[in-house]
């Protein structure tokens, strides 16, 4: 599933959109983080928005990652539970990427 559905389908956010306005390291890491997240099970839900992308479980709209790409990294949270705050990273490079996917994965099966 893709959309949340909240946001209205007209405003023309898309993918691609947030993919053209990042360098070449950066798109890598935005596509390697929504392939990663999709493998996490049928029930990831992607909502582009404007300034971020968001990923939930199920329709009831339980974020558990926020990915707001910049021009040299993406500011990353992730949400395990509705009582806690997000934490969030900074994330430059793969490497990083792969020092957070286990906290991603673990956001997914608790919220």
């Amino acid at each position: 599933m893709i959309n949340f559905g909240f946001h209205s389908d007209n405003s023309g956010v898309t993918f691609d959109f947030h993919l053209a306005n990042q360098n070449d390291e950066m798109k890598i890491l935005l596509m390697n983080i929504r392939e990663f997240v999709f493998s996490l099970g049928e029930k990831v839900i992607e909502e582009i928005r404007p300034h971020r992308i968001v990923y939930a479980k199920s329709l009831t709209f339980r974020y558990f990652l926020d990915i707001y790409p910049r021009t040299k990294d993406l500011v990353v949270s992730v949400r395990r539970n509705r009582k806690e705050p997000a934490k969030e990273y900074i994330i430059h490079s793969s490497e990083e990427l792969q020092n957070i996917k286990s906290q991603i994965t673990l956001a997914y099966k608790e919220i």
